[in-house]
């Protein structure tokens, strides 16, 4: 199965989705406990534009036991995922998890942000992209302006007289 797996992937890196997909699912029909391949699944459908299709193989892959590595990728596909549905509440919560769990990976604030922005909460959400933006650019311009930026990033609605 690993090396049908790799091909698979190899494939949708090739931009021959379709195809991964096949072979995936052949796959699954001898192994539909299979974490990795679950994780696979989910990935490829989404690739392919098929996200409510993506949302079940996800939440299993979530369920077993992913390598920490890959359940990143899970936890961002699925919550990201949610939120191209129209699903923001199960977004918020699957990106919130993935913040706890992984607070160094800065990728989960930023879809975190997209959700919070759907949800209406655009204050919040640009507050967040902007201590985000303040803590990891390398631009000059930003670095030098870095702390009135995180500064200002909660405080958006704020005017002084």
């Amino acid at each position: 199965m690993e090396n049908q797996l790799k091909a698979a992937v190899a494939l949708r890196n090739e931009g021959k989705a379709e195809e991964a997909r096949m072979i995936l699912l052949e796959l699954y029909e001898q192994n539909a406990n299979d974490a990795e391949l679950l994780y696979q699944l989910a990935w490829t459908h989404d690739v392919l534009g098929l996200e409510r299709e993506a949302v079940p193989f996800y939440e299993k892959s979530l369920a077993l036991d992913l390598p920490s590595e890959q359940r990143v990728g899970a936890l961002l596909g699925l919550g990201s995922t949610y939120r191209t549905l129209g699903e923001y509440d199960y977004s918020k919560a699957i990106l919130e998890q993935a913040v706890r769990e992984y607070p160094e990976n800065k990728e989960f604030p930023v879809f975190l942000a997209m959700t919070k922005h759907n949800l209406g909460d655009h204050s919040l959400a640009m507050g967040m992209l902007l201590k985000l933006l303040a803590e990891t650019s390398s631009d000059e311009g930003i670095r030098s302006y870095s702390k009135a930026i995180s500064y200002y990033s909660d405080k958006l609605e704020q005017v002084w007289e």
